[in-house]
């Protein structure tokens, strides 16, 4: 930690990197961090290979997200939020080739230290570490900034309802509201309000749950085509795979969403008896124990068929 934080304070140039296909904790923390550093007279870019999805445009700085390297002489790279290079999508070879000095900031059990600095907290949120980052480095916290990290921190604890959530998690939180993060404006964003096409087709896709091993797997499935039919894309269908978890007796739940013909994006959630990120990592993915994601290549079917086994053997 205190490393990192003198290495950002040393800084003059800096590229801040998240996921690809980005959520609330990794573009919140990435641009938290950089609006830090931009405020204490650094010049920081929040860099990745997606534009935000539409759903985060009610916080302004996610306007600034940039989908190429910027041309400017960087010191220093970071990557927040990201479990191993290859996650870093266009960004990786950059990141891998830079001379100058690399961060990694990250919560994932699954992260494999590939940064000369590197900060690897098991944690709710990359944004809880985040915070302390930039409090050690003496930055300032004011309200946007606060606003982004409390969305990280809200985001993937699910709102704090994590079995990984502790009391420095409420800690960060207070000390965040404190500094002006306004919780029911992220709240709600997050959580309450949605398209209509969403709402319609997360009636659809949970009406046709598939169940395995006495109901303790649960299934739910979304394809190309029914996005283009009602009209959104793939990051409004977050939160469609915590659903199942809710069903009595289920204790892992698998969202199976069409990323292409043949190439499916696998969403993992367990409450508490099965390690998702040991499954995950069956198939080469990876993330937390009890939230993680995978690639699985082939026929749907089949796909659901590998799933189940693999679920089979970690009951």
């Amino acid at each position: 930690m205190q490393e990192i934080a003198s290495a950002l304070k040393k800084s003059n140039t800096v590229a801040v990197f998240s996921h690809v296909r980005p959520d609330g904790d990794a573009l919140g923390s990435g641009l938290a961090l950089c609006l830090a550093l931009n405020n204490a007279g650094k010049r920081a870019y929040m860099c990745c290979e997606e534009a935000p999805p539409e759903k985060f445009a009610f916080l302004d700085a996610f306007g600034s997200v940039k989908t190429g390297l910027p041309d400017v002489e960087f010191d220093t790279f970071v990557s927040v939020d990201c479990a191993d290079l290859n996650r870093l999508g266009a960004f990786a070879k950059p990141f891998a080739k830079f001379t100058g000095v690399t961060v990694n900031i990250d919560h994932h059990v699954s992260n494999d230290g590939f940064a000369k600095y590197n900060y690897v907290d098991v944690c709710p949120a990359s944004a809880q570490i985040v915070t302390e980052v930039i409090k050690a480095a003496g930055f300032n916290i004011n309200k946007e900034i606060a606003d982004l990290l409390m969305l990280g921190l809200i985001t993937d604890s699910c709102n704090f309802t994590h079995l990984d959530v502790t009391a420095k998690t409420y800690e960060t939180a207070a000390y965040l509201r404190g500094n002006g993060a306004d919780m029911h404006l992220i709240n709600y964003n997050m959580f309450s309000r949605q398209t209509k096409g969403r709402a319609l087709l997360f009636g659809k896709v949970m009406g046709r749950m598939r169940f395995y091993h006495d109901g303790k797997f649960a299934v739910i499935t979304v394809s190309c085509d029914e996005l283009s039919d009602f009209g959104i894309d793939k990051s409004q269908t977050e939160g469609f795979v915590d659903f199942p978890l809710t069903v009595d007796g289920v204790e892992v739940s698998a969202s199976v969403m069409e990323f292409k013909e043949g190439q499916y994006k696998v969403s993992l959630r367990s409450k508490g008896m099965v390690n998702v990120n040991e499954l995950a990592s069956t198939f080469g993915g990876g993330g937390h124990v009890l939230a993680s994601g995978c690639m699985i290549f082939g026929p749907l079917e089949e796909v659901i068929e590998r799933l189940s086994y693999a679920v089979y053997q970690c009951l």
